[in-house]
């Protein structure tokens, strides 16, 4: 049985990659529904009416439990704009799930206790709900992960190399 292309982008499937059209399609669905799976976990967590860079910011500024500069969290997370991690730490700290702490002329981030209690019930809801289908049938476990996180962290470079090349047209 042979696969058949969607082609979601006819007009970009001509060219010298036509699989690339599926791949970019496949993207923007698995995006969406990623954004759409934090969001909801995150509420069902305790902590409703964030935005997919809220949960992302909370995530991140709880890494290894250590505590982050702003430019460094941008960095890492590869937001170009300060502004917009700026303002998921400022929502996130009035809720007080994460602690801003001046150092000089750094501020650096940390998650509250609060913050913290909400990340494991995150956890917790992520084996329930998530985990639990990479062993089921069609499933493919952790070789599948450790692959596909390996090919996005590729495509992040090609296309981050790809908006250098276009910036400079």
């Amino acid at each position: 049985m042979s696969s058949t292309l969607i082609a979601s982008s006819a007009h970009l499937a001509g060219g010298s990659a036509p699989d690339l059209s599926e791949v970019e399609f496949g993207l923007m669905i698995a995006s969406h529904a990623f954004d759409r799976w934090t969001v909801r976990c995150m509420a069902a967590a305790g902590l409703p009416d964030l935005t997919p860079t809220d949960v992302m910011v909370f995530h991140h500024v709880y890494h290894r439990q250590r505590a982050k500069k702003l430019a460094d969290i941008c960095f890492t997370l590869n937001v170009e704009d300060t502004h917009i991690i700026s303002y998921a730490l400022k929502k996130l700290e009035r809720l007080g799930v994460v602690q801003g702490e001046r150092s000089s002329k750094e501020v650096f981030y940390s998650v509250t206790p609060d913050g913290a209690a909400i990340l494991k019930r995150y956890g917790d809801i992520r084996e329930q709900c998530l985990t639990s289908g990479l062993d089921g049938p069609g499933g493919n476990g952790p070789d599948f992960s450790r692959q596909l996180a390996h090919a996005l962290r590729s495509l992040s470079g090609l296309y981050d190399q790809a908006a250098r090349a276009a910036t400079s047209l």
